[in-house]
């Protein structure tokens, strides 16, 4: 039911559309090998049928077939997320989630995890900053048994009140390792400095300290009353599965769900401009053997009609293993085990940032190529390099599709982020269109480096002069405690 994690672990973010995935600095990048060669064709993309139907309280369902294996993944969508958080009060939509599966119907949290684990099935809730999901993996044999548990688990949990101050405490215990872990503090005070304390991407979903030591069980029971109503909400089957019986299934367990009070206004959130400089900050981790580097600006959401070309730009610049700031910091120079850069693309302009950690002795050295690649980018790449990039993700593409448990969250993108299915058909077209001069102006207008923010955690006596030296920036030294809370 619940994985077993750490409290680090947990703070791990889903539901964000992300562009290229930042390589982790404390492990080693894997390349590309089963990329194709550029002068292959592009697969086509033939996705089976998406079976739309309502249930009789209005609650939207998508079923789609997948025979090959016989299992079932169905995903609850309830379409508020950490943006909904009230003020002041970061971490409530985490919370919620997390509490879903501690103890539902007339089960408590023991009582589920048997019941799930009996039936060889999985089940797993958690929080995005746009959404809030409550995921089923199980047998399709076991469909309709397990089925009434995630149906206890989205419409009656009980949160009980042992159960709050258990991750309570776990939560507590994941916000104050932020600050001794380097790489989780370098992003959650990037965030932080981008945003500012009181925009929701400047906290991370779990929220602050603050928050998470006064919200009560009856906090949480508000919110889900608030959000999670069949109204702001979408169910997704994906499966071994035949659509008619499932709809019968579903209106059983899910068919009594009501609506009650008024619907939940949709959160609007304060745009925010990119830096009006660069500005570097430094954070003092004495005697740490790297210097973890986050590099970034305001980004742009999901909406946005440069997707394809920001898409292709940023796996050239850092989405890939063969990617230029991969290439440059882990391969040419040895400063890195792995460097990348991510567009975080949510509802609202998300963060772009380049990551990296890096020898402590070579920080300087290490930002310097940043900022070259970063401007690098302002100028129309190479032929072959823009041909190897737009195939590797075309052809890539259809690979995310591939299981139920795959479809399953493509299919979430759609519903949470308003897009029409065509999107995945016109996919590897829109990619295979972007052009050179597409991708320079993604450099010039959605990478200004000299409008960024830069953060470096790392030994504040090794990397201060060698960094004021660069000129990289106006350069402040801040304490974990004034940007992590």
């Amino acid at each position: 039911m619940r994985p077993v994690v750490t409290p680090l672990a947990a703070l791990a973010l889903a539901g964000a559309i992300t562009v290229g995935l930042p390589a982790s600095a404390s492990a080693q990048a894997k390349p590309d090998r089963s990329a194709p060669p550029p002068s292959d064709p592009a697969p086509s993309l033939n996705l089976p049928d998406i079976n739309r139907h309502t249930l009789s309280n209005g609650l939207p369902v998508w079923i789609v077939e997948m025979h090959e294996v016989p299992v079932v993944d169905v995903s609850v969508i309830v379409k508020s997320g950490a943006t909904a958080d009230p003020a002041g009060r970061f971490g409530t939509a985490s919370f919620t989630a997390a509490m879903l599966d501690e103890g539902a119907g007339n089960r408590g949290a023991l009582e589920l995890a048997d019941a799930i684990e009996i039936l060889g099935a999985s089940l797993t809730t958690g929080a995005s900053y746009d959404g809030s999901t409550a995921q089923l993996h199980t047998l399709a044999e076991t469909f309709d048994q397990a089925l009434p548990l995630l149906a206890d688990v989205v419409l009656r949990p009980t949160f009980p009140a042992e159960e709050v101050e258990r991750l309570r405490a776990e939560r507590l215990t994941a916000l104050v390792q932020i600050q001794d872990d380097p790489s989780q503090l370098a992003t959650a005070a990037f965030n932080r400095l981008l945003y500012g304390s009181s925009h929701r991407y400047g906290t991370s979903v779990i929220g602050t300290s603050a928050a998470n030591q006064t919200l009560s069980a009856d906090d949480l029971r508000a919110f889900h009353q608030a959000h999670y109503r069949p109204g702001n909400a979408h169910v997704i089957v994906v499966g071994d599965v035949v659509p008619a019986e499932v709809v019968t299934s579903l209106e059983q367990a899910f068919g009594q769900w009501a609506d009650a009070g008024t619907a939940p206004a949709a959160p609007t959130l304060e745009a925010v401009d990119p830096p009006g400089t660069r500005h570097v900050y430094l954070i003092d981790k004495p005697g740490a053997a790297q210097s973890e580097i986050r590099i970034g600006t305001v980004g742009v959401p999901r909406s946005t009609p440069d997707y394809h070309a920001i898409e292709v730009a940023n796996t050239m610049l850092g989405g890939s293993f063969s990617s230029r700031l991969n290439m440059n910091l882990r391969e040419r120079n040895g400063y890195s085990y792995g460097a990348g850069s991510q567009f975080a693309m949510r509802k609202s302009a998300g963060p772009f940032v380049a990551v990296s950690g890096v020898q402590s002795d070579k920080t300087g050295e290490a930002l310097a190529e940043f900022i070259k690649e970063l401007e690098a980018m302002g100028a129309p790449p190479a032929a072959e390099e823009l041909d190897r990039v737009r195939n590797l993700e075309a052809l890539g593409f259809p690979r995310s599709f591939e299981t139920t448990r795959a479809m399953a969250g493509r299919l979430a993108e759609l519903v949470i982020y308003d897009l029409p299915e065509s999107v995945f058909e016109e996919y590897v077209g829109a990619i295979q269109a972007v052009t050179a001069e597409d991708v320079a102006r993604m450099g010039r207008e959605r990478m200004p480096v000299d409008q960024m923010v830069v953060v470096v955690v790392g030994d504040l006596a090794s990397i201060e002069a060698p960094v004021r030296a660069g000129s990289f920036g106006e350069v402040s030294v801040v304490s974990a405690g004034e940007v992590v809370d």
